[in-house]
């Protein structure tokens, strides 16, 4: 861990997504990050380019917190009090596109649930964690709905389609019948 450990112990909502976002698709993302932020929870992340960063950006510039899951070394990494960056390796392990592949399920793991910005049909890093996450019961999943093949996929494996109106209330899209807070 590199940073603010106790952001570990708050609820937290994560987001995953397309490197290459579409405009409506970069919209939801940084609307996500934003009502992360207003809503009082965390939002996690992987940090990579695409719908990661501008929810990333989103959840800061409201006065948000941040946990990023990395695939590179934690020494890299900025010093900011707002943000918890976590690896699985040890400190100074450097990229490999396995531990990026690898770390999806922490990162799906650790919201209450999971939002998918946008997704590539049968493949990438977003369809793949997404699908083990379904399969797996980590969180909650809500996928975007961009009227895409690969959003209807993931809905007809367990995931639930949203529209970006539903990030008005986070708590209520998540818990249904079993919040804690």
């Amino acid at each position: 861990l590199k940073g603010d450990a106790s952001f570990l112990y708050k609820p937290a909502v994560a987001l995953v997504g397309s490197r290459d976002l579409k405009p409506e698709n970069e919209a939801f993302a940084r609307t996500a990050g934003r009502e992360i932020a207003k809503q009082g929870f965390v939002l996690v992340s992987g940090n990579a380019r695409g719908a990661d960063r501008v929810a990333q950006n989103a959840c800061l510039e409201a006065g948000g917190s941040v946990i990023c899951v990395v695939a590179d070394a934690l020494s890299k990494q900025p010093d900011d009090s707002r943000i918890l960056y976590m690896s699985e390796d040890c400190y100074d392990a450097a990229f490999t596109a396995q531990r990026a592949h690898s770390r999806n399920r922490v990162i799906h793991a650790l919201g209450l649930g999971v939002l998918v910005a946008q997704s590539s049909l049968h493949k990438g890093g977003t369809w793949h964690g997404t699908l083990h996450n379904l399969r797996n019961h980590y969180s909650q999943v809500r996928i975007f709905d961009d009227g895409s093949e690969a959003a209807q996929q993931l809905q007809s494996s367990g995931g639930r389609l949203i529209c970006q109106d539903d990030l008005a209330n986070l708590n209520s899209l998540f818990c249904d019948d079993i919040c804690l807070f």
